[in-house]
This record gives structure tokens, sequence and C-alpha cells, in this order.
């Protein structure tokens, strides 16, 4: 299975000069323009989980072969 890595920089609601990186794989159907497409619907679903933080920015990325997922 092939995987893709929505990369979000969240910072705190209450601080919003902390910040951090967080990383949402999901199966990549072959492209980083799929995982675009894709990218609101599960932006949302992550926000609503966590509603103390705030998404700064999102990218689209292939996973490092050296990260572990």
């Amino acid at each position: 299975m092939n995987l893709v890595d929505l990369i979000l920089t969240v910072c705190l609601t209450a601080h919003p000069s902390q910040c951090r990186v967080e990383h949402l794989h999901f199966e990549s159907h072959g492209s980083l323009m799929q995982c675009m497409l894709r990218a609101p619907t599960e932006i949302a679903k992550w926000s609503q989980e966590h509603p103390t933080l705030k998404i700064k920015r999102w990218k689209c990325a292939f996973p490092s072969p050296a990260r572990d997922i």
C-alpha cells in the first residue's frame, strides 16, 4: 500500500506562537493531487477532534523512507 503524508502546521488557539507539526497518513491512490483533493475533508475531521488547535498551513508529500509510519 502506498501512503501519502498530509503535513499540518498547527498552533494553540490560546497561544498562536506555540506551533508544532502533525502528520496524517492515508492511502495515496497514486498521486499528491489526490491528497490535495482529500485534504480539506481530512483537515475538517482532524480540526473537530482537536478544538484547541488551529491549522496554520498544510501540504501533501510522500513519506520519507527513513520515517516510521
